[in-house]
């Protein structure tokens, strides 16, 4: 994103800054050159700009509930939210996925480690 002073930047850092402020737990790292936001270690929304637009990306996002049919892909897992400058933007849909995507990481993480703590319990018996 700081290679990109332009209004591309400006999109691309408005909307990572949406993801840090998801909860005291969020984390960031670069992931494939992107920015990456997660919960603790999982991975949960990227944004990342390109030469013409903004993908704000979702690591489980054909998980995720769109009901104003923003998000675009087609692979198992990953979904994007492309912005373009100059396009309207319903920002109330994308900050909405964006809370759905780090609910849901983090629903799938303490569901993981309560099944750890559940076998930690079967094994100690």
């Amino acid at each position: 994103m700081r290679a990109h002073a332009d209004e591309l930047g400006e999109i691309a850092r408005h909307w990572f800054e949406v993801m840090r402020h998801c909860g005291d737990d969020v984390l960031e790292l670069l992931h494939d050159g992107h920015p990456t936001a997660c919960v603790h270690d999982a991975a949960f929304a990227y944004a990342n700009a390109f030469t013409a637009h903004v993908n704000v990306g979702f690591f489980r996002g054909a998980e995720l509930d769109d009901p104003d049919g923003l998000l675009e892909g087609t692979g198992r897992f990953m979904r994007h939210v492309k912005l373009r400058p100059g396009q309207p933007v319903d920002d109330e849909a994308v900050r909405a996925l964006i809370h759905s995507a780090y609910v849901d990481m983090k629903q799938r993480l303490e569901k993981d480690s309560e099944a750890f703590v559940d076998r930690d319990a079967d094994a100690s018996r």
